[in-house]
């Protein structure tokens, strides 16, 4: 359907309605100006008639036609009316403009048949003798005068002149009045379209988004409810996504800080999102996972099926996921279903927890109790053999009894060592835990200088083969006993492990805002598969060797235990062959 501007809608029917009212009032006007000029006409005549009748009678009565015709003439020539004088039998005695003997009979003419009735006779038709309209009245004349009938008649055409210029004349008067509505409508309805245009232009910036427009006051009630309904309802919207944005910017907020991913999909298994922590876990970006698949996404059959099976309408799901290309990540999944406002499921939430750690620490737990079990059933074991040998079977050689006794002491002393590394590792982690470490910012080189000290006192034979190298001006903030036990344990590994007079060299220095401690030997070294689990508990590069050694396979442990404590790390760096250097590394003295 088409459609025409509010000028036009408002102007056009305006313009009709004055056109149509134009017309009416012109052939109303013209027809009630008409109805009153011939009847003011007729009774024009009719005062004529009463006027000419007893001039008229005298003639009629004595008979004298030229007279009678004269006087016609007479009274044309006055009174401008056509004056005819007709007989009861209908024959014309005397006429104004044509001789008697020239006219028929004028008994069967409506005005002449009225009047011999009675009556004042008019009638309005066309003269074939004067070839034009006339109105005639005819009026016959008083008994007293004679039986005879007076007409006059004028023509129409004066009377037609006189309405065509009433006619004219209301024409001009209703084209200026139409005139002057159609300016006046006009101009009214371009002030209403302009008030339309800027509501308009308001409703468009206000779709467009800029809801701080306001939109003026219009001049009439039904445009200014308008503008006020926009206005509040400009106001509400404001209110309203201000409110969506804080909420979605909470939402975001939240979402992203969590450490648990979240992945949501719609019933058509298509992602629709996917918070960091989410995108992290699976390796994708989250602004390329939304409109994708679950299965494009996921990149793993049990995460489809576990969102296939929320969607399908199954209770939520708990189940752990094995991902990543070597399937070392671990991640416990819960799904459940996704509802909107109304409470109708729209689709499925993935709730993405990484409980890698978890499951490492699981492992290492089982190990730890598998060493721990293993590490002390050896000594127990042993023990337990040679005690049974001795009450069962007692030997009668002193010399065999003593060497059981010794076997019992010596795996009463790697139990012991055990039992000791033990609760040193658990006394580190609940004072590590709990706060109870005190820390002194005080000399690295004293610290390395009092090992090397208690190590010549106690293997004076091994001293000679550890060199030291500390700049003394290296502070670092430390628990003295501690570090000293880590330093002393990096020592004696590296002597055992060394051959017979190689050198052990224990270093000190200010690496940036750190403080560098390194033990290096020339040992065999130790292979690359071996270096990630070195510093574990129990953890043995050679065990046969290890144990044959007297090693506990706790020292490391404790000496990374020990970094960790002082918010520092323990590493090693080996080559086979070359020897190996182990470092611990710890926060440098704060600068005054």
């Amino acid at each position: 359907m088409r459609r025409g501007t509010l000028l036009w809608a408002t102007l056009a029917p305006l313009l009709m309605i004055l056109l149509v009212t134009l017309v009416l009032v012109t052939a109303l006007s013209g027809r009630a100006a008409r109805t009153f000029y011939l009847d003011r006409t007729g009774d024009h005549l009719e005062a004529l008639i009463a006027v000419a009748t007893p001039r008229v009678a005298l003639p009629v009565t004595a008979g004298d036609e030229l007279a009678l015709q004269a006087l016609c003439r007479s009274l044309f020539d006055e009174t401008g009316a056509r004056f005819t004088v007709i007989a009861a039998d209908g024959r014309v005695l005397g006429d104004s403009l044509e001789h008697p003997s020239q006219l028929d009979n004028h008994h069967d003419r409506p005005e002449v048949t009225a009047a011999l009735g009675g009556t004042t006779g008019r009638s309005m038709r066309y003269s074939a003798t004067r070839s034009e309209r006339l109105l005639y009245v005819a009026r016959r004349a008083a008994p007293a005068d004679g039986a005879f009938v007076v007409r006059a008649a004028v023509p129409i055409a004066a009377i037609d002149r006189q309405l065509r210029a009433i006619y004219g004349q209301t024409a001009v008067a209703g084209l200026g009045i139409a005139v002057l509505a159609a300016g006046i409508g006009f101009l009214r309805a371009r002030s209403l379209g302009r008030a339309l245009q800027r509501v308009q232009t308001g409703a468009e910036a206000i779709a467009d988004g800029d809801l701080d427009v306001r939109l003026a006051a219009a001049e009439t009630d039904e445009i200014a409810a308008v503008t006020a309904a926009m206005n509040r309802m400009a106001n509400q919207l404001g209110e309203r996504i201000a409110t969506i944005e804080r909420q979605r910017g909470e939402l975001e907020a939240v979402l992203s800080s969590m450490a648990e991913g979240v992945l949501a999909i719609d019933d058509n298994e298509l992602v629709i999102g996917l918070n960091p922590a989410g995108a992290l876990l699976l390796g994708i970006d989250p602004a390329r996972a939304v409109g994708r698949s679950i299965q494009e996404v996921g990149r793993h059959p049990e995460l489809t099926r576990m969102a296939q099976a929320v969607l399908a309408g199954e209770v939520p799901v708990e189940r752990d996921v094995q991902l990543g290309p070597l399937a070392d990540t671990w991640l416990q999944v819960r799904a459940s279903g996704l509802r909107g406002p109304d409470g109708a499921r729209i689709g499925a939430l993935l709730v993405l927890d990484n409980v890698t750690r978890l499951r490492k620490l699981e492992t290492m737990r089982r190990d730890f109790v598998a060493n721990v079990s293993h590490e002390l059933k050896t000594p127990i074991t042993s023990i337990k053999g040679f005690v049974e040998t001795i009450i069962d079977e007692p030997p009668a050689d002193e010399a065999d009894l003593q060497r059981f006794l010794e076997i019992i002491r010596r795996q009463s002393d790697r139990l012991d060592s055990i039992i000791t590394d033990l609760l040193a590792l658990s006394r580190l982690e609940q004072d590590a835990e709990g706060g109870g470490m005190e820390f002194e910012v005080s000399s690295v080189s004293t610290v390395l200088e009092r090992v090397v000290r208690d190590l010549a006192a106690r293997r004076p034979e091994q001293a000679a083969r550890v060199r030291l190298a500390c700049d003394a001006k290296t502070l670092a903030p430390l628990n003295a006993p501690l570090l000293e036990q880590a330093v002393g344990n990096l020592i004696d590994n590296a002597l055992k492990y060394s051959p017979a007079g190689s050198f052990v060299t224990v270093g000190g220095g200010v690496d940036g805002d750190r403080v560098r401690i390194t033990v290096a030997d020339e040992g065999p070294g130790i292979a690359a598969e071996h270096l990630p689990r070195l510093f574990e508990r129990f953890y043995r590069v050679d065990k046969a060797r290890s144990r044959q050694m007297g090693g506990t396979g706790l020292g490391l442990a404790i000496v990374k235990h020990i970094a960790q404590a002082h918010g520092g790390r323990a590493e090693v760096a080996s080559e086979v062959g070359r020897g190996s250097t182990f470092t611990i590394t710890l926060p440098g003295a704060r600068k005054p």
